[in-house]
């Protein structure tokens, strides 16, 4: 008797998990992102524990926690119609900013020099991840119920979603993390273009950064010369350029784009702002064509890649350092799997705003894995932008799950429209 009614709610288990992945009006659950996702979830966790192994420290279990939650968080996503964020962007964004305003408030919490976190009692939430779904909902929601044409009659939706996204990058860089405001236009201007605003407006943006990037290169270059002018060192006199300096950037950003051009001027002996840059470069060459094995790393279990990085922001030397260039590559191809098929469910789409959700998403996991990877291999500034599925974080993680959620959904219910 116990054994049929075991059987029977194993039988009652497996058809309500199959049910999830029936065919809904001709339409079955896609279930590329959900595999890649799991096997980035994997590798995360496993180069957390790898890291920490010597340390003895808890952050891959904590990892687990935290995406069992965001799966479960995809999954629930994935099977709600996706038109409520449409109905709901604006809440969605408003809230967004509101917690952003709350890290300037007594919640706020300080680490490494920077307020880009929420904590309440042992709850720490870092807001821009948040800010991150937010503004790219309410970005969508205008554009889908704009009318573009001609650049003057479309001056009214452009405003509109350069200040929404301008909102959030404006309090995320006060905190200050230059690093987390990256995504955020170029989120923008991928809607934009999709949305098919005329290219003349793309060229005058273009000409604004370069002026910009000119203006930001001017003012690295009087930084140097500020220093040499009065003997003084980088690393032990941040702060006195920022007083006269027309441009609000802190002196250690300014450390970190010189270390990126020219690092002997900054730091000569490597031991400095470029030490976790240098230590990256050893670990990813140290791994080879094919890596020294799960575990076997050693820049960051011997503390050489410091632990306040090593699961994070500099998490792919882990990965490059253990599974070598092979296992690099594929890490790789699994995020290009995802972002492929991200761009195949936009087209797959039946209204404007499934499709500017789902090309918004990929170009945010895009625009993650090009600056993680590429700071880790030095090829970009080090600007402290976490691996998707991968890094250390709670926040992050469950976003990204989110997200993918989100795509799922735009797959699922693209028959009703």
């Amino acid at each position: 008797m116990a054994v049929r009614v075991v059987f029977g709610i194993r039988r009652r288990i497996i058809a309500w998990i199959a049910s999830f992945f029936e065919k809904k009006n001709g339409i079955g659950f896609d279930l590329i992102t959900p595999i890649c996702m799991f096997l980035l979830i994997t590798v995360g966790v496993l180069s957390i524990r790898s890291a920490q192994n010597y340390h003895m420290d808890t952050q891959w279990k904590s990892q687990i926690i935290w995406a069992v939650l965001g799966m479960l968080l995809y999954f629930g996503t994935a099977f709600a119609d996706y038109r409520i964020f449409l109905k709901n962007g604006h809440w969605i964004y408003f809230f967004s900013i509101v917690l952003l305003l709350l890290i300037f408030t007594p919640i706020g919490w300080r680490r490494f020099g920077a307020t880009r976190w929420l904590r309440v009692g042992s709850i720490v939430v870092q807001p821009s991840e948040i800010a991150k779904l937010g503004t790219l909902v309410m970005g969508a929601s205008i554009l889908a119920r704009s009318k573009i044409g001609k650049l003057r009659d479309s001056f009214q939706a452009i405003g509109s979603v350069l200040l929404v996204f301008g909102m959030p990058v404006i309090l995320v860089v006060l905190q200050p993390d230059l690093g987390s405001s990256l995504p955020f236009l170029p989120i923008a201007f991928a809607l934009l273009f999709v949305s098919e605003v005329p290219n003349k407006f793309f060229i005058s943006i273009l000409s604004v950064l370069l002026f910009l990037g000119s203006f930001v290169a001017w003012d690295a270059y009087a930084y140097h010369l500020f220093l040499d002018h009065h003997q003084l060192n980088p690393q032990t006199s941040i702060g006195q350029f920022e007083k006269i300096s027309l441009l609000p950037l802190k002196d250690y950003q300014r450390n970190r784009i010189i270390s990126f051009v020219a690092p002997d001027i900054v730091d000569p002996q490597g031991v400095g702002i470029s030490w976790n840059l240098r230590q990256s470069l050893i670990a990813v060459g140290s791994g080879g064509m094919t890596g020294k094995g799960q575990g076997n790393g050693t820049q960051a279990k011997l503390g050489y890649l410091p632990q306040s990085v090593a699961t994070n922001d500099f998490i792919f030397s882990v990965i490059a350092e253990e599974y070598g260039f092979i296992g690099s590559m594929c890490v790789l191809l699994i995020y290009a799997i995802m972002m492929a098929n991200g761009l195949r469910i936009a087209c797959l789409a039946r209204d404007c705003f499934g499709l500017l959700l789902a090309v918004g998403i990929s170009v945010l996991l895009l625009i993650h894995v090009c600056v993680n990877v590429g700071m880790t291999l030095g090829i970009m500034p080090i600007t402290g932008i976490p691996l998707p599925f991968i890094s250390y974080g709670g926040s992050f993680m469950v976003i990204c799950c989110l997200l993918q959620g989100i795509v799922q959904s735009i797959y699922r219910f693209r028959s009703e429209y």
